[in-house]
């Protein structure tokens, strides 16, 4: 019986570190509206200070255009973040070691919540 628990239990963690570090559909944020309308440079601040607190590198491309690079460990993730007075989208550029398939459009899961993470941070500023 504790030889079954065990194999089991053995079982269900080999599982779960395999789906657990899988990848899926890469997220991006699409027009995402900001409430109360603001100026480009309000927008452009609060997408900084976003980023940063996160560990974002967030810089000015353009007006209407910042990048984020995120670094962390091996990984790098690069994205393009389009803005307006009334609605921002995030989406993908590149990576490095978080098994990008241009095919299917697939990455490792962990970007798609620091996507996420980024998308919060920033509507909580806005």
């Amino acid at each position: 019986m504790k030889k079954l628990l065990k194999l089991s239990a053995l079982l269900l963690i080999t599982s779960l570190m395999i789906t657990g570090c899988g990848t899926g559909p890469i997220y991006n944020v699409q027009h995402s509206r900001i409430d109360n309308k603001k100026s480009s440079t309000v927008v452009y601040q609060a997408i900084k200070e976003a980023g940063q607190s996160l560990g974002w590198k967030i810089t000015k491309v353009k007006p209407g255009v910042a990048e984020g690079k995120l670094y962390l460990r091996t990984h790098l993730a690069v994205v393009r973040i389009n803005y307006t007075n009334i609605a921002y989208s995030i989406n993908y550029v590149s990576s490095v070691n978080l098994d990008y398939d241009a095919k299917k459009k697939k990455i490792h899961t962990n970007y798609n919540g620091w996507i996420q993470n980024l998308e919060k941070a920033i509507d909580v500023r806005l």
